[in-house]
């Protein structure tokens, strides 16, 4: 029998070693192929901002928490206002002047430049008083439709009040006269308002007394009609519907109690419209004693003039309830010895800040 060679030939070699190779090129195809899909484009970066950059960066939003106390300093358009110092002697009740009784933008802007409350109480004896600010002003005559000036007062001629100070809002009443001085010398007394009613028959050497017990003082006669006029260039000052004020005699009940309306006698304080300051009864009511001895004017400008070193008369001013309109008058003169005591005389205070 014959035997059978078992070593491959040649072709079948051959045929193997091709499937190998075909085999070792499939697998590396197919290994690329799947490393070609896992690859991912690299992310783009952000060009680098510098401050040469074309790049502008993004503006962030800025609030006030996020800024610093001195960013919010620098930004910020309100201008602190200068402290309120009120005076040693008073008790305040209003900072800033209101609105609604000081109607003039002007007035108010400089009662508050001063630094001084406009509205406080004298503590010890509880007499309201409002601030009258520094100003310049004409002094001296200025007619009514129904009466001409006097010759006392004039020439008319410029005034500059360079401190501020502290005006009585009414006159000083019954009540506020026997609380400090223990008695009650007035002549009408006995009504049911007696205690509100102003003090009268009180002569300038008996006010002596209270301003002494007070630390009180009486107003410069330039002080007063500056304070009435409270900015107004009229016979009489501003009331409601007339805020420049006005120089007709028949408005004049507005703001007074003279001859006309009084029924001869004397009434509350401050029933009447107040002034452009907030005064109240500057017209009629009593005769308000000022400081100065009287004298005839001098006709060039004075500054914080304070009157004669002496004379035999004190002068009054403002009217009373037994007169008529033209004695009532913003720049009217009248006088009287510092003993005289009658049932129209009366005053107001005023007080050095």
């Amino acid at each position: 029998m014959s035997q059978t060679s078992s070593r491959p030939s040649g072709h079948t070699l051959l045929w193997v070693l091709c499937g190998l190779v075909v085999l070792i090129l499939a697998v590396t195809a197919a290994y690329l192929a799947g490393r070609l899909a896992r690859v991912e484009p690299e992310p783009k970066s952000e060009p680098e901002v510098t401050p040469s950059s074309p790049v502008a960066a993004k503006p962030s939003i800025v609030t006030p928490e996020s800024k610093s106390s001195a960013e919010v300093a620098r930004s910020s358009p309100v201008t602190a206002k200068p402290s309120i110092v009120t005076p040693r002697w008073a008790t305040p009740i209003e900072a800033e002047p209101n609105p609604a009784i000081v109607h003039d933008a002007e007035l108010r802007k400089r009662i508050s430049a001063t630094g001084r409350p406009w509205r406080v109480k004298d503590t010890a004896t509880q007499i309201e008083m409002l601030l009258v600010p520094p100003g310049t002003f004409q002094m001296g005559c200025w007619a009514s439709s129904s009466y001409s000036c006097s010759s006392g007062e004039s020439p008319v001629h410029t005034v500059t009040l360079t401190q501020a100070y502290y005006m009585g809002r009414y006159e000083v009443t019954q009540a506020q006269w026997e609380a400090k001085m223990g008695s009650n010398p007035s002549h009408f007394v006995g009504y049911s308002d007696s205690p509100s009613r102003p003090v009268e028959k009180v002569s300038w050497n008996t006010i002596q007394g209270f301003l002494s017990a007070t630390g009180m003082r009486l107003p410069t006669e330039a002080e007063w009609e500056y304070a009435y006029r409270a900015g107004t260039t009229t016979a009489f000052h501003s009331m409601p519907g007339y805020p420049s004020g006005t120089n007709t005699d028949s408005l004049l009940g507005t703001i007074a109690w003279y001859a006309n309306n009084s029924s001869n006698q004397t009434h509350a304080v401050g029933t009447k419209a107040g002034n452009g300051f907030g005064l109240h009864d500057m017209s009629g009511n009593v005769w308000e004693w000022v400081k100065d001895w009287y004298d005839t004017y001098a006709s060039g400008a004075q500054t914080d003039p304070v009157g004669p070193v002496s004379g035999s008369y004190r002068v009054v001013r403002g009217g009373s309830w037994n007169f008529v309109s033209g004695h009532c008058r913003a720049s009217y003169r009248y006088t009287g010895s510092p003993g005289l005591s009658a049932n129209g005389l009366g005053f107001r205070v005023a007080r050095t800040p």
